[in-house]
């Protein structure tokens, strides 16, 4: 039995396949972790979809930045932009069955892999919250996102403030941070709070910002924080943080890293493994 992360898919439902097959996955036997953005760009978001599905259990999945904008087009709320890819799934027959589906995955999950913690995000973690404050910041959108008011908060959900985390924070600001900091931040101020302008190399942070993962004090430091949302980036394998979008929809790779426990109180064995990308959209569009 193994655990697989895989980076940012974004509709490239080929090379998902290519994938699979490539760490040999076998739902009977096997679990992926998708990091989010399992729709949008690529040409058959639909297909992602419907693997995924399919996996049952065996496929665990993280909402991204795109997934949550198709559920506000499919709510009416946004309309697709001019590099969408979304209109095959949005009038796909069983477009109802998918969306509910994908009002089902988690904003964030937290995994015991041998002595040690296994957090995963889309985006990243403001420097102010554990693991466990985390993963139940998370559940609060889990429970909207599957609740009869789904819509109101898609209207109210985009907007870049307020852009730091406050326990005192309540009703659609609370959500709307949680919400940026999991699926949108690169980039905050040491104190944490967020900029979302910038989605270049960790290099290129404007001044006063530095990359969410660098604040001092950050309180996910002990354990491993897994996440995807930053093609610019790449891969980035460190004790504290791994990074795994490597740019599928840009022409670049679709990645997988397989995790296994360690003997006792030694550290993970992992693998990289990687399918190159037929390029469905091109750098800055």
């Amino acid at each position: 039995m193994a655990m697989y992360l895989i980076g940012d898919v974004q509709g490239c439902d080929a090379a998902l396949a290519q994938l699979t097959q490539r760490i040999d996955f076998s739902p009977s036997r096997d679990t992926l972790y998708l990091l989010g953005d399992l729709v949008n760009r690529g040409p058959d978001s639909a297909g992602v979809l419907r693997r995924l599905m399919g996996y049952g259990a065996s496929a665990r999945c993280l909402l991204g930045n795109h997934d949550l904008h198709l559920l506000a087009v499919a709510h009416g709320v946004r309309k697709p932009g001019r590099h969408d890819t979304l209109d095959d799934l949005l009038a796909a027959p069983d477009r109802p069955a998918l969306l509910d589906w994908l009002r089902q995955q988690r904003m964030a999950m937290l995994e015991r892999v041998g002595d040690s913690d296994l957090l995963m995000v889309h985006a990243g973690v403001l420097p102010a919250w554990t693991a466990t404050k985390t993963i139940a910041l998370a559940a609060e959108v889990e429970a909207v996102l599957r609740s009869d008011a789904v819509g109101a908060f898609f209207h109210a959900m985009y907007g870049n403030a307020p852009d730091a985390w406050s326990d005192n924070l309540a009703g659609i600001e609370r959500l709307r941070v949680i919400v940026n900091a999991l699926t949108r931040m690169r980039f905050c101020t040491p104190e944490g709070a967020m900029e979302f302008a910038t989605s270049g190399p960790a290099d290129q942070a404007p001044e006063g910002y530095l990359p969410w993962y660098e604040a001092p004090g950050r309180q996910t430091a002990e354990v491993t924080v897994a996440f995807g949302h930053w093609s610019t980036l790449g891969w980035l394998d460190r004790p504290d943080v791994l990074a795994l979008d490597t740019g599928c929809v840009w022409g670049g790779c679709l990645s997988a890293l397989r995790v296994e426990p360690g003997a006792a109180g030694a550290p993970w064995r992992t693998e990289l493994l990687q399918v190159h990308c037929e390029q469905s959209q091109k750098p800055g569009d």
